[in-house]
């Protein structure tokens, strides 16, 4: 087996997520340190926590906002976001970010109030 692995984000079908639609590329590797996601955030996204995962997101398109743990920041193309385990947050607005999962995305650390 390779030390290496290759995503080509653009053919991986979307999938529905809290906040929109995802392309999730490396989430099935179950001994991998995380996956990266393509995130499509129609309109606003559903307020959700993680209780393991990190999360760090890259806007790349749009202009909106980020609730973290009830206070919103405004965010536009290159803001970058750390989001803890326990943070409560979601996306305002229209936006095409990068997440990355620190460890690989797992469904069922997904949690809403």
């Amino acid at each position: 087996m390779p030390n290496y692995t290759i995503a080509q984000l653009d053919e991986i079908p979307p999938v529905r997520c809290p906040c929109g639609f995802t392309r999730r590329a490396f989430a099935d590797d179950p001994d991998g340190a995380a996956s990266l996601h393509l995130v499509d955030i129609q309109e606003d996204a559903q307020t959700h926590y993680h209780k393991q995962l990190t999360e760090i997101y890259l806007v790349l398109e749009g202009e909106g906002e980020m609730e973290l743990d009830g206070k919103r920041f405004p965010v536009k193309p290159m803001t970058a976001i750390y989001i803890r385990p326990g943070c409560r947050h979601r996306a305002i607005g229209k936006l095409k970010i990068v997440n990355l999962p620190v460890p690989v995305f797992d469904k069922n650390d997904e949690w809403f109030d």
